[in-house]
């Protein structure tokens, strides 16, 4: 990985063969982590764990201006953030009256009105995951690291540079603080 940490400083310094060289070091790790992290959507999404790599990766290296990359965590941080965008604009395009958002849906069972749409599902994640950012950066991005990218805690607690125990704490409060934005249950309080 000192690799990776070498060819993002080169990228920085604006170098054009530098991210021909990045991406197949990093490539095998954002394709595993989007996949999981594809597997936990429902059935029927439309994105594929391939494009929301290229896309990322896109996003994150083949710009304009380069973009400063402090380490290697900070990358795989930078990724989470990026596929966590993508996929709320592809759920926000999907609600769009363009794209079919104002249908409506009929079900001989009557059952599945009961049901949110996976779309709604993802923007109250998103909008929570931004309040509580605002209220906590750290354990925000400790979330976007496990469910954006798939991370394990303690994978996680690498990149933030914390301890396993530090991150499994903040990673059951925030499961509890998202879980009462999202039910509207009320906030709990603060750890």
């Amino acid at each position: 990985m000192a690799d990776v940490t070498h060819i993002l400083n080169a990228i920085e310094q604006g170098d054009p063969h530098a991210a021909e060289q990045l991406l197949p070091l990093v490539y095998g790790a954002l394709r595993k982590l989007a996949a999981e992290k594809m597997a936990q959507e429902n059935p029927g999404h439309t994105f594929q764990a391939t494009a929301l790599v290229h896309e990322a990766y896109v996003r994150l290296v083949d710009v304009d201006k380069p973009q400063s990359w402090n380490s290697r965590g900070h990358f795989f941080a930078a990724a989470a953030e990026a596929m966590r965008r993508i996929l709320v604009e592809s759920a926000r395009r999907k609600r769009s009256i363009k794209h079919g958002g104002a249908r409506q849906r009929l079900d001989l069972d009557e059952a599945v009105s009961l049901v949110r749409e996976p779309e709604d599902e993802f923007l109250s994640l998103n909008e929570a995951l931004d309040k509580f950012a605002a209220e906590d950066a750290k354990k925000a991005e400790l979330v976007k690291l496990r469910y954006f990218t798939g991370l394990s805690v303690q994978e996680a607690a690498d990149v933030l540079g914390i301890s396993r125990a530090t991150a499994d704490r903040y990673w059951a409060y925030a499961k509890v603080w998202l879980y009462c934005a999202i039910s509207g249950e009320g906030k709990p309080e603060t750890s």
